[in-house]
């Protein structure tokens, strides 16, 4: 389904795939010989989503865009089925495994890879060929890579990351209460989509 959100819409090159189930919102282009597999969702929110040449997004991942934190996703990357990627770069020949999550502000360089359950935190970079194990957190720039029991390491750099400054644009001490205020009226901008033949 392709789908025109904030005056955007979807442009894919004919020769990419776009599986009937997938979902493509707002300013998303998608490159030459690109296949998108069912169930996944490309959505621009109110910045763009780039996908490069011969890349595979499988089943059920999610990519967004945000504003400030375009997604550019390079060539021949593959994008793991329920892999998550929020306003990242992903340089070429990446693989981002099944269940991975990479947030805002997050750069994948070339040849890297993010494995199953793997998370790349928020204004993180991982260098080109490095490995993120199974289930393991990245963390900061240059990216200390931690297994997840190591939580008190994680937090000591991921609490300058900023992540609900970077993710929500508010500052941690005013609560989810605004975080979500401000949510609600941000999306209810999908209230004008328009879905395109």
């Amino acid at each position: 389904m392709l789908i025109e959100h904030r005056g955007h819409r979807p442009l894919v090159d004919p020769t990419a795939t776009v599986a009937p189930t997938a979902v493509l919102s707002g300013d998303v282009r998608v490159g030459p010989r690109s296949r998108i597999l069912h169930g996944v969702v490309l959505t621009a929110e109110d910045g763009e989503i780039t996908i490069g040449a011969e890349c595979v997004v499988m089943e059920h991942a999610l990519v967004r865009g945000r504003s400030g934190h375009p997604v550019v996703i390079g060539d021949r990357v593959l994008v793991g089925p329920h892999a998550h990627v929020n306003g990242a770069s992903i340089g070429d020949e990446a693989f981002i495994a099944t269940g991975a999550s990479v947030f805002p502000g997050a750069v994948v360089e070339a040849g890297a890879e993010v494995r199953v359950n793997g998370v790349v935190q928020v204004n993180t970079r991982i260098p080109a060929g490095e490995v993120v194990p199974i289930a393991w957190v990245a963390v900061g720039d240059p990216a200390r890579i931690l297994p997840p029991e190591r939580h008190a390491d994680i937090w000591e750099v991921q609490r300058g990351l900023d992540f609900v400054g970077t993710v929500y644009g508010v500052p941690r001490e005013q609560g989810m209460r605004e975080i979500m205020r401000r949510q609600s009226e941000f999306y209810a901008a999908h209230d004008d989509d328009v879905v395109i033949d």
